[in-house]
């Protein structure tokens, strides 16, 4: 028996291509955001754009789940490669999130959530086994597919699969100072974003499932902006729904 699938994305790009796997599919508008509903694999999905940044990805998560209430939540989209050997057109799927921009010291340690008693979001374990399976997937697929000049533009020689934490804030990180100084204050960081901790914090709330994927987009350094677009556009929308396609087979 099929299950409620919801899928979040920052960006219409890294929507595209599910939503063209799913020729049934039809919105809803709630609070001001479009929800695309429709079926793939026997499942019933529900796509929407969480918007960027942690406010509006909170918001859009708790609309999601009061008016549609999946079963399992999984964000796809781009971020910024910050751990040591995770490189541009690698893929991360996230095993816990930090918000690495909550700092309410010295009434609690930084990081750490009031009322929380904890600083990270674990991935739920079987979205995280699924959501690495289709990444694999995904990375054996998609560079055999890309013309040379293409993966000679991004450095595309050998993408790898990684999991592990993702941090996120309320800023796009594209300097190397700022860089360097999230590698140096969280060590086991692997990728940095403005939504999927606030989006795991708003599941946990609810007790749903879920799982963030990443695409490396670009090393959150100081040539972090430059070619983004055609990152977007090129690679990243395609493994994105490589990946969905891969795990709602699977699911």
């Amino acid at each position: 028996m099929g299950q409620r699938i919801a899928i979040i994305s920052a960006l219409h790009e890294e929507l595209a291509e599910l939503l063209a796997l799913m020729p049934d599919e039809h919105q809803t508008a709630v609070a001001g955001r479009q929800f695309w509903r429709g079926r793939l694999h026997g499942h019933e999905v529900i796509a929407v754009l969480s918007g960027i940044g942690k406010v509006a990805a909170a918001t859009t998560t708790a609309v999601l789940l009061e008016r549609f209430r999946p079963q399992q939540v999984i964000f796809t989209g781009v971020a910024g490669g910050i751990g040591d050997g995770v490189a541009v057109g690698d893929i991360v799927v996230g095993s816990r999130y930090l918000q690495h921009d909550m700092d309410a010291s010295p009434l609690f340690a930084r990081h750490e959530l009031p009322g929380y008693g904890l600083s990270r979001f674990p991935a739920d374990p079987a979205l995280l086994r699924l959501m690495w399976q289709a990444a694999e997937e995904a990375i054996a697929w998609l560079p055999g597919r890309l013309d040379a000049a293409t993966r000679a533009a991004f450095g595309l020689q050998a993408p790898r699969v990684h999991s592990g934490k993702i941090v996120t804030g309320d800023r796009f990180v594209a300097t190397e100072a700022e860089s360097r100084a999230l590698r140096a204050e969280l060590r086991e960081a692997l990728a940095v974003d403005m939504e999927s901790g606030a989006v795991a914090q708003v599941c946990h709330d609810y007790s749903v499932p879920f799982c963030a994927v990443r695409t490396i987009s670009d090393r959150a350094d100081d040539q972090a902006h430059v070619d983004f677009p055609a990152f977007l556009q090129q690679v990243a929308r395609h493994y994105s729904g490589r990946m969905l396609e891969v795990a709602l087979r699977l699911l």
